[in-house]
């Protein structure tokens, strides 16, 4: 015998017995003491008593011991089976018909009470595995807690999560007994899902190329099979003590369920991941295309220039002095450009990478801005260029706000006319940062506009622009460095009714004898 079903019989004759005896006693007081003509309704009392324990089988037992009882013990002639009158025999049938449908009710109803509980449980645990796969950053990461929860919910000693596609190969993920031996799974029961609404069964397997016995155990060992779209992406494992039957249906499609989601979890997250890398692929392509394509105009027209240039001073000419030195001057101008690109595009490199190292240090701000503005006198000859930037010292990087300086002054040249009007000044802003502005009274930009003009290669279509587009690198550099030295960076319509940069620097007091020069 089983011991499921020694554990049934020893439960039923701790009900049943001491129900009939009390019932007996207590019939036998009623009817022979106090003169009850039919008591034998107690004997309904141990029926229910036993239906609710033992289940429907046990009710039935219960009314025909009942029965036989109250006919030995209360049916003249006494101690007998034997019934001397019709109605007395009426009264035992009427007694057994109604202890066994009592029982059979009694029964079910706590059946049904015991599945309403068994599918509120069901449900918890449901929502508690659905809840961590919700939340969860990966599904790795939420395999300990759902392991857990079908341990304590499925009647199980030990649950453990393995991933991968071929048995044997599996990787465990999660195991609410980790580092103690896991029990062999060269023979297991796996669940076998059925079509349509017929229920999953367990079939008994042996696999020779499972995992190898690691210790000796005489539990069950269970599998739930991780799938989704016909991917293999697991397993779930379970072992407990032999009971001579397997999971509850509860219990089974409460695994069921379980290694469902995880299943569609894990696939969400392989096509999140795949999407992500083409994504990230389809914008390096993108990247590439847009650095090719505005590159290579930018890179064509002053290549062009000096090729003309260059041809034009070989001997033989026949240019003026006048001309020659225009030709010169075309070949340094476009070489200068070249070089401010080719910075660019290593500084935007660099901010890609991370690379940045910002050598941050106090300065006279009108030193630095003045010494840029200088270098970019010829650019400007032909602007009426504005300066005031007396303001407090800064806390910066000299190159790279030499870079920021002239990105900007860059970009206002490129996208305005000659002799329109500049304007570079600061301002103390009073909550630790000096503002340095460079405006323009050109054309400006659209509103929709300025908040894309620090993305990298955008330009703004239908901008007024020089006889040289611009790439749309400098603004982007122009961010970077910003961000470098712990700044902020905008775009707004400035007072000159033209685009204004406003890039507000880390405020700094400047230590004795230390000024731009002295620091470079």
């Amino acid at each position: 015998m089983h011991g499921i079903e020694r554990a049934t019989v020893l439960r039923f004759l701790a009900v049943a017995a001491p129900a009939l005896i009390a019932a007996t006693l207590a019939i036998g007081i009623l009817k022979d003491g106090l003169g009850v003509a039919n008591p034998s309704a107690l004997y309904l009392l141990a029926v229910v008593a036993t239906a609710v324990i033992s289940g429907p089988w046990a009710a039935i037992l219960v009314s025909f011991g009942a029965f036989l009882l109250y006919n030995f013990f209360f049916v003249e002639p006494r101690y007998t089976f034997t019934v001397g009158a019709l109605d007395e025999l009426l009264n035992l049938v009427l007694l057994l018909f109604a202890g066994i449908v009592v029982g059979v009710l009694a029964a079910r109803q706590r059946a049904r009470a015991d599945d309403a509980i068994a599918r509120e449980n069901e449900a918890r645990a449901l929502f508690q595995v659905s809840r961590a796969l919700a939340t969860r950053a990966t599904t790795p990461d939420v395999l300990p807690a759902i392991a857990t929860i079908l341990r304590d919910e499925a009647g199980m000693d030990r649950v453990w999560v393995s991933l991968g596609s071929e048995l044997g190969r599996e990787r465990v993920a999660a195991d609410t007994a980790a580092g103690e031996p896991r029990p062999s799974t060269n023979r297991h029961q796996v669940l076998q899902r059925m079509p349509g609404d017929t229920p999953a069964r367990w079939d008994r397997v042996h696999d020779p190329g499972a995992e190898r016995p690691r210790r000796e155990t005489q539990a069950d060992v269970y599998r739930v099979r991780i799938d989704a779209a016909d991917e293999r992406y697991g397993s779930i494992w379970a072992e407990r003590p032999r009971r001579g039957k397997g999971p509850s249906r509860t219990e089974t499609r409460l695994m069921a369920a379980a290694a469902d989601q995880i299943g569609q979890a894990l696939r969400q997250d392989r096509l999140a991941a795949e999407a992500q890398a083409a994504e990230i692929a389809r914008a390096s392509d993108a990247l590439k295309s847009a650095l090719l394509q505005s590159v290579s105009h930018d890179l064509r027209t002053p290549l062009a220039t000096i090729r003309a240039a260059a041809g034009s001073l070989r001997p033989g000419g026949g240019l003026s002095e006048a001309e020659q030195q225009e030709s010169a001057d075309a070949i340094d101008r476009e070489v200068e450009y070249l070089d401010r690109l080719v910075t660019n595009l290593l500084d935007l490199s660099r901010i890609e990478a991370g690379a940045l190292r910002a050598e941050i240090d106090t300065f006279e701000l009108d030193d630095l801005v003045g010494q840029t503005l200088e270098r970019l006198g010829r650019r400007l000859a032909d602007r009426q260029v504005e300066v005031d930037v007396e303001a407090p010292p800064v806390r910066v990087d000299p190159v790279f706000l030499s870079a920021i300086v002239t990105n900007v002054v860059e970009n206002a040249i490129k996208y305005t006319a000659p002799g329109t009007h500049i304007r570079v000044h600061a301002s103390d802003l009073g909550d630790g940062f000096v503002r340095l502005t460079i405006e323009d009274a050109g054309p400006g930009v659209p509103d929709d506009a300025l908040g894309r003009l620090f993305e990298k290669f955008y330009r703004v279509p239908g901008a007024l622009k020089s006889s040289r587009s611009g790439t749309g690198i400098g603004l982007a550099v122009v961010d970077g460095f910003v961000a470098a030295m712990g700044g902020r960076v905008a775009a707004r319509r400035g007072e000159l009714g033209g685009l204004a940069i406003d890039v507000d620097l880390p405020h700094g007091a400047v230590p004795e004898g230390v000024t731009a020069e002295s620091a470079r």
